[in-house]
């Protein structure tokens, strides 16, 4: 069932949002060359943690750390970890906190020191994506228009859209209905409506769509060990434009 919130449920997923807006700022100004993924993780637990809120992340499904780090061909759930980022990398950093019961979830991915203008491409036409199916989460459309305007954009690119993996409806659940591929037909799905809270997520990669899990059963990298990028923001639809609750 997919839940329509109240407005003191949205008061309260803002507040979520505003946490892990934080984190990522605070992120975004230690990431370097020579820092490792687990001084990340150990930054954004102190700072929800400070802020009266919860890692959303933290034992979900038996997940071990506050933040997911994905790093180059990882695509997403990578475990945090002593290895140090090197120039050149990219690393996808998703963020969860939540606040009175509610959820907030969002993801950027940020380069290392100096990058391709390849890659830091990637990065944009990720980033972009995530945008145009933003703008179609808007009351009265149909689910797979966010779907569609995501993978219109990152192949536009030259890119092409994770399959395995994707968005998701949030609230008082990290995850709940519905599920939000990047790619699609439009038209197709329910009808939007005022109040629906979604994750949106676009997963994109250099080369080939295919990802495998790594043996620890949680990192997920691409098949062709070519890079991929990942932007989320957990959004209202409203009666106007959407609300973007995560907005870094």
């Amino acid at each position: 069932m997919i839940s329509r919130k109240s407005e003191q449920e949205l008061a309260y997923m803002r507040e979520a949002g505003r946490v892990v807006a934080r984190v990522h700022r605070e992120i975004a100004r230690m990431i370097k060359v020579g820092t490792t993924t687990l001084e990340l993780n150990r930054l954004a637990e102190d700072i929800i943690i400070k802020a009266g809120a919860r890692p959303a992340f933290k034992g979900l499904y038996g997940f071990p750390y506050t933040i997911c780090a994905s790093v180059n061909e990882e695509v997403v759930h990578g475990f945090p970890s002593s290895r140090k980022l090197e120039n050149g990398d990219i690393v996808s950093i998703d963020i969860g906190a939540e606040v009175n019961g509610y959820f907030g979830d969002s993801a950027a991915t940020y380069p290392v020191g100096d990058v391709s203008p390849e890659v830091l491409n990637l990065l944009k036409a990720t980033e972009e994506s995530l945008y145009k199916g933003i703008a179609m989460a808007k009351a009265g459309n149909r689910l797979s228009d966010i779907s569609h305007a995501v993978q219109t954009c990152a192949e536009g690119y030259g890119y092409s859209v994770v399959r395995d993996y994707v968005g998701h409806g949030i609230g008082k659940q990290p995850h709940e209905d519905p599920q939000i591929p990047n790619f699609g037909k439009p038209g197709r799905g329910i009808r939007l409506k005022a109040g629906m809270t979604l994750a949106i997520e676009p997963m994109i990669n250099m080369g080939t769509y295919e990802v495998h899990t790594l043996l620890n059963n949680w990192t997920v990298v691409t098949l062709d060990a070519k890079l991929s990028a990942h932007f989320e923001h957990t959004i209202a639809i409203t009666d106007g434009k959407p609300e973007i609750l995560t907005k870094i």
